[in-house]
């Protein structure tokens, strides 16, 4: 086993849930292998034709990653072992979010106007997973030139940003991708909407946190109306000019919002574990083309994170 290869423990996690082949189509080739080369490659940047003869052909590692990028199976994976986590009782609900921008390779852009076709799984047809199925989701997004794949320009240069949410033991609970420029608010909702945490035995999917904390960044009316809809407690700092207005409407201006100086302490959770995902230097520089791609090896490499925290 080499150094970053799954253990024979971590694996037994992940085997139950891998797509199985439906015998029409060809075999897989060893999930195991493949996995291993594709963490390797996520944790060191190679590039894929550089991958160790040890992993196989180079091209069948791609293929297997941009196929799991495009139909959700590693989104899949991470939520099982989310589920594990979660029955153990080791997940801290106590939730940070925050985004981190990460520059783009020049090797990222180029990518074709339209995306491609989707290849079908080797057991699409009858859409078996080992383990809990879960709905395929459609065509990846992307295909509207830099814009449409998550590149932008912002004081860093050709950049993505990585909006993430985190537990309380930072580890990521859920990841978007945008273009560099984007401002970090208008992405809050969709991060806290992709939280989704299974059952492993009957009941609805976990998807709301015990309370939240975020920086200056998402003090908006819009992001707190949505916490407040929710039922959702939290502590976010309100910003300075938003105080001073407040103020100058005396008592028509409203009550200052909530804040809890210890709970806020914790927000360094998510900078944690944005730490944690650029170790992987295919996190901490993108290049990939594709967003939905890149997307994939953020999963994968939060996927290394559970599995190993």
């Amino acid at each position: 086993m080499g150094r970053g290869d799954l253990t024979d423990a971590e694996w037994e996690r992940l085997r139950p849930f891998l797509p199985v082949s439906n015998r029409r189509c060809g075999r897989w080739r060893d999930h195991r292998q493949v996995i291993d080369g594709i963490l390797h490659r996520v944790r060191t940047g190679v590039q894929w034709r550089d991958l160790p003869e040890r992993f196989g052909p180079w091209k069948t590692v791609y293929e297997r990653h941009r196929l799991w990028s495009a139909d959700g199976t590693w989104e899949r994976l991470l939520q099982q072992v989310q589920a594990e986590a979660d029955a153990a009782g080791e997940i801290d609900w106590d939730i940070a979010v925050d985004s981190t921008v990460v520059r783009a390779h020049q090797h990222a852009a180029g990518a074709r106007v339209e995306p491609p076709p989707v290849p079908a799984s080797k057991g699409a047809e009858e859409g078996e997973h080992q383990g809990d199925a879960m709905a395929e989701p459609g065509r990846p997004s992307g295909g509207g030139g830099a814009g449409g794949e998550g590149l932008g320009r912002s004081r860093g240069g050709f950049t993505s940003k990585l909006h993430l949410s985190a537990d309380g033991r930072c580890r990521p609970l859920s990841l978007v991708i945008t273009g560099g420029q984007r401002a970090d608010c208008t992405q809050f909702e969709p991060v806290l909407e992709k939280i989704r945490v299974p059952r492993t035995g009957p009941g609805r999917p976990r998807k709301k946190p015990d309370s939240l904390a975020a920086d200056k960044a998402y003090s908006n009316g819009p992001c707190r109306e949505y916490l407040r809809r929710r039922g959702i407690r939290h502590t976010i700092p309100e910003k300075t000019d938003s105080r001073a207005a407040r103020l100058r409407k005396g008592s028509h201006g409203g009550r200052p919002p909530g804040f809890d100086k210890d709970r806020y302490k914790k927000r360094n959770t998510v900078e944690r574990a944005i730490n944690r995902l650029k170790q992987s230097r295919a996190v901490a520089t993108r290049y990939d083309k594709r967003g939905y791609v890149f997307l994939g090896t953020a999963t994968a490499a939060a996927l290394a994170i559970w599995l190993r925290a």
